[in-house]
């Protein structure tokens, strides 16, 4: 597991602020998931309803709280909600949309909807371990 960074950055002006949110951006890119699960999809911590065949995921706690340019309060307003991330596994890709928070799972490990899931390995499994993604 890489080590714990934060990312609650102060910066002046806005060039120094997307100078910090692109370096923030390209450390989670560097460091990605090694394993994948699935979920019953509803209501996400972004505030949009799912169905199970749609195409999204969850990241974890850590990466929404401290997703560049959130300050925390309202999930819905959250800049990582609707982000795009592209994940690979053993030659498998889905491409998902960000909508929800997963309180499990580790730094960068995602949690998809089904029909995500099985885009990458049979839902049975339950579990992938050596999926590797990045935001699209």
């Amino acid at each position: 597991m890489p080590e714990t960074t934060t990312l609650n950055s102060v910066c002046v002006g806005p060039s120094a602020c997307s100078a910090i949110r692109t370096a923030q951006i390209y450390y989670w890119d560097l460091h990605r998931s090694r394993t994948g699960t699935w979920y019953s999809t509803g209501l996400g911590a972004c505030g949009i309803s799912n169905t199970d065949s749609d195409h999204i995921a969850a990241v974890s706690r850590i990466l929404f709280d401290q997703y560049p340019g959130y300050a925390g309060g309202d999930p819905n307003s959250n800049p990582v909600c609707g982000a795009q991330i592209k994940a690979n596994y053993q030659g498998n890709y889905v491409t998902v949309t960000v909508t929800d928070r997963c309180e499990a799972c580790a730094e960068t490990d995602l949690d998809f909807s089904p029909a995500a899931f099985s885009k990458l390995a049979d839902p049975s499994v339950g579990r992938i371990t050596g999926m590797t993604w990045s935001w699209a």
